[in-house]
C-alpha cells in the first residue's frame, strides 16, 4: 500500500509569524531558571528509590572477585548489542551488571499499562534478521520488547553470565595489574580488562522537586516502577480493579503518561492530569503483522527499512522513494517529498536549494502542527480542555507521539486535566494531595510519570560516584566541560573504557541502530587488542583532540532551533549551553560518520589510538 500524503492547512490558512509569537509566548511561560535541576533523584524515604525493584525478588549470593575481559554495565539493548558484537569478535568472558532482575533496561522498568513502543517496532527492534523474530504489530507491547531482550540475551550465551539487582559503586583504573576494578553494591571486585558504559539513555528516573512532596501521607510511585499490588492488573492485562475507589494524580503528559491515562481513566474513581506542556499526539495505526509481508521480506530489509525511517525523520526521502513507515514520524518529509516531486524539485539532485528546501520544510512543519491541534478538537467535546490540550510549538521540540484513546479520555466525567504552565509545574504537595491555582486536590495517589535522566550532568545519569581512570583522574573532572572522545565512544587517560549514548558524533533515528553502530565499533577495538596481543589499549590525546576538532568543524548549530523549543528533555528543560545535548546534528550526517568509522576500522595502523605490548620476561 502506498503512504499517501496526509490532509494538512493550506499554507494560506496560516499566519505562521503569528504561529510563531505563540509558540515564543508558550515557551516563556513554561521555562525555570533552574533548567534541569527542578528535577531530583528518587532518594530517600520514596518507595521508587532506584535501587527498588518490585517485579523480581533479589536473589542471595556470595560476591564475586574474579577476572574477565568486558564488564558491560548494564543490561538493556545496549548492553546486549555490546555483548553480540563482542561475541562476533570471539570475545566471550563478558558479564552484563545490572540493577534491575533480569534484561530489557527500560523494557524491564515500564510495565505502566499501555506501554508500547512508539516508533516503528520493525526498525527500533534490533537485529530481527539474526534473531528471526517478528513483532507481532508495528508498535510492540513493552512486555513483547522485554521478551525480546531475553531472548536475545538466551541467543547470545550473554544469560548466564549477567549479575542482576547489582549497583556498580565504583570503577578504578589499577596500572599495576592493566584493569579496572569494578566494585559492586553486593561486595564484588571484577578486575576487568575492559569496561564498556552502555546505561542507555533511559536508565536513571527522576523527580520532578516538588515544595511538600515529602509530606505527602498517600500513595507515591514512579511509572518505572509501577506497583500493580496497589492498582490491580498486570503487565500483560492492565485492568486496573484495585484503583475503582481511588483518586488519581499522574504528574508529566509524555510518551509515558500518553499511554497510561486511558487506562487509568478508565478505571480511577477520579483522574487528574497535571500537564506542564501538552504533546503532539497524532492516530496510531498498530495492526498486527501481516504474515505474507514478513514471508515475502527480502535480506537486507531490516537496514533498508531503518535507512528509510532515519531519512524520513531526520532528514529527507530521496527522489522517487516510498514511505515504509507512514506514521507521525515521517509525515512532513513525505508531505514535502510529494509538493517537491511535483515541483520537480530533485531535477538536478543531488545538488539542490538547501535554503529553498529548508524555507518550505519549515512551512511543511506548521501544517503539520496545525493538523494536530485540529485533531484536539475534533477529539475532544469540551472546547476550555482542548485548548488546554494543544502543542504550540515546532515539530520536533518534544517527542511525537501517537494514541487512539488519549484524547477521547478527557470527554470522560471522572478525567480532568490542569494547567500547571503557571507555575511551571505542581505548585506544591500537601499531606492530602497537591495544590493548583490556590486550590487543593486530594488524592490516593500520585504517579510521577516525568521520566529519566537523559541530558543531565553525567554524575547524575549513571548514579557511580567513582569513575578513575590513569592517575586518579575523575571522568566527572576529564568531562566537566562535555565529552571528549574518540569516535564518541572512547576517551584519552581511561584504558580500555567505552561508551554508548548519546556523547559525540552522528545520531541516527533508530535508538538501538545507533547503539548497535557504536557496539561494533567497541567490539572491534576490543577484538584488535586481544588479536594484538597487547596488554592495554588507550586513546590518544592527540586522536582525541583530532576527533573533537573534526566534530565541532563539522557540527551544525542547532542553538537557535532549541532555544525555541518549549522545555523538555530534547533542550534539557531550555538550558542555552547544551554540554550533554541529546542531538547535536553532524553535517555529513549519519551514513557519512558510520562510513568513516568503517574506513577505520581498515587502516592497519588505527590512528588516534595506542596498544601496549605485554611484558615478556627473558
Amino acid at each position: 500500500m502506498i503512504c499517501q500524503k496526509t490532509n494538512v492547512p493550506a499554507p494560506e490558512e496560516l499566519d505562521i509569524p503569528a504561529l510563531k509569537a505563540k509558540y515564543l509566548a508558550e515557551r516563556d511561560k513554561r521555562l525555570r531558571r533552574e533548567g534541569g535541576e527542578q528535577y531530583v533523584r528518587p532518594t530517600g524515604d520514596f518507595s521508587d528509590n532506584y535501587a527498588h525493584d518490585p517485579f523480581t525478588p533479589v536473589t542471595e549470593r556470595e560476591p564475586l572477585v574474579e577476572d574477565l575481559d568486558v564488564a558491560i554495565l548494564g543490561a538493556g539493548f545496549s548492553g546486549i548489542l555490546a555483548g553480540y558484537h563482542l561475541r562476533q569478535q570471539g570475545v566471550t568472558r563478558v558479564r552484563n551488571i545490572d540493577h534491575a532482575g533480569g534484561f530489557g533496561g527500560v523494557w524491564y522498568w515500564n510495565r505502566y499499562p499501555g506501554v508500547q513502543c512508539d516508533n516503528d517496532a520493525y526498525c527500533y527492534l534490533p537485529l530481527l534478521e539474526e534473531t528471526g523474530f517478528m513483532p507481532s504489530k508495528k508498535f510492540s507491547d513493552g512486555w513483547e520488547i522485554q521478551a525480546y531482550c531475553q531472548k536475545m540475551a538466551t541467543d547470545f550465551d550473554l544469560a548466564d553470565k549477567a549479575l542482576f539487582h547489582t549497583l556498580v559503586e565504583s570503577i578504578t583504573w589499577d596500572e599495576g595489574i592493566k584493569r579496572w576494578h569494578v566494585k559492586t553494591s553486593r561486595g564484588d571486585d571484577l578486575r576487568a580488562r575492559f569496561v564498556v558504559m552502555a546505561g542507555g539513555v533511559m536508565n536513571m528516573p527522576k523527580l520532578p522537586g516538588i515544595p511538600g512532596i515529602h509530606d505527602f501521607k498517600g500513595k507515591m510511585f514512579h511509572t518505572s516502577r509501577w506497583e500493580h499490588d496497589y492498582t490491580g492488573g498486570s503487565w500483560t492485562a492492565p485492568e486496573l480493579e484495585k484503583l475503582k475507589d481511588k483518586r488519581v494524580a499522574i504528574v508529566g503528559t509524555g510518551a509515558t503518561s500518553v499511554q497510561a491515562v486511558p487506562f487509568l481513566g478508565k478505571y480511577a474513581k477520579q483522574l487528574y492530569v497535571l500537564q506542564r506542556t501538552p504533546s503532539n499526539i497524532d492516530e496510531r495505526p498498530n495492526p498486527p503483522t501481516d504474515p505474507d509481508w514478513a514471508a515475502a521480506l527480502e535480506p537486507g530489509w531490516q537496514q533498508e527499512r531503518m535507512a528509510n525511517f532515519h531519512r524520513g525523520a531526520q532528514q529527507f526521502f530521496l527522489p522517487g522513494e516510498p514511505d515504509l513507515i507512514c506514521d507521525i514520524w515521517t509525515e512532513i518529509s513525505r508531505n514535502l517529498h510529494v509538493e517537491l516531486e511535483a515541483d520537480d524539485f530533485f531535477k538536478n539532485f543531488p545538488d539542490m536549494d538547501m535554503a529553498d528546501f529548508m524555507a518550505r520544510r519549515e512551512v511543511v512543519d506548521f501544517q503539520v502542527m496545525e493538523r494536530l491541534r485540529r485533531r484536539v478538537d475534533d477529539l475532544v467535546e469540551d472546547g476550555a480542555t482542548a485548548e488546554v490540550l494543544k502543542p504550540w510549538f515546532r515539530f520536533m521540540c518534544k517527542r511525537p507521539l501517537s494514541n487512539n484513546d488519549y484524547y477521547p479520555t478527557f470527554n470522560q466525567p471522572n478525567v480532568k486535566v490542569i494547567d500547571v504552565s503557571p507555575t511551571q509545574g505542581v505548585e506544591r504537595m500537601t499531606e492530602k494531595g497537591f495544590i493548583a491555582d490556590g486550590v487543593e486536590y486530594e488524592v490516593d495517589l500520585m504517579i510521577f510519570a516525568s521520566g529519566f535522566e537523559v541530558t543531565s550532568d553525567l554524575k547524575r545519569r549513571w548514579g557511580i560516584d567513582t569513575v578513575e581512570g590513569e592517575g586518579g583522574l575523575s571522568i566527572y573532572d576529564h568531562w566537566t566541560n562535555g565529552p571528549s572522545t574518540l569516535h564518541g565512544v572512547t576517551t584519552d587517560k581511561f584504558p580500555g573504557m567505552f561508551y554508548m549514548g548519546y556523547i559525540q558524533g552522528a545520531t541516527n533515528s533508530s535508538t538501538t541502530e545507533q547503539f548497535g553502530r557504536q557496539a561494533e565499533h567497541i567490539a572491534f577495538m576490543i577484538g584488535e587488542t586481544v588479536r594484538r596481543g597487547a596488554d592495554k589499549f588507550t586513546a590518544t590525546s592527540e586522536g582525541v583532540a583530532g576527533y573533537v576538532a573534526h566534530c565541532r568543524a563539522n557540527e551544525i548549530d542547532m542553538s537557535e532551533f532549541q532555544q525555541g523549543c518549549t522545555p523538555s528533555y530534547f533542550n534539557n528543560e531550555g538550558d542555552k549551553e547544551l554540554k550533554w545535548a541529546l542531538f547535536k546534528g553532524y553535517l555529513p550526517g549519519w551514513d557519512a560518520w558510520r562510513d568513516m568509522l568503517a574506513d577505520w576500522r581498515k587502516l592497519p595502523d588505527l590512528p588516534g589510538v595506542a596498544f601496549e605490548a605485554k611484558e615478556t620476561v627473558n
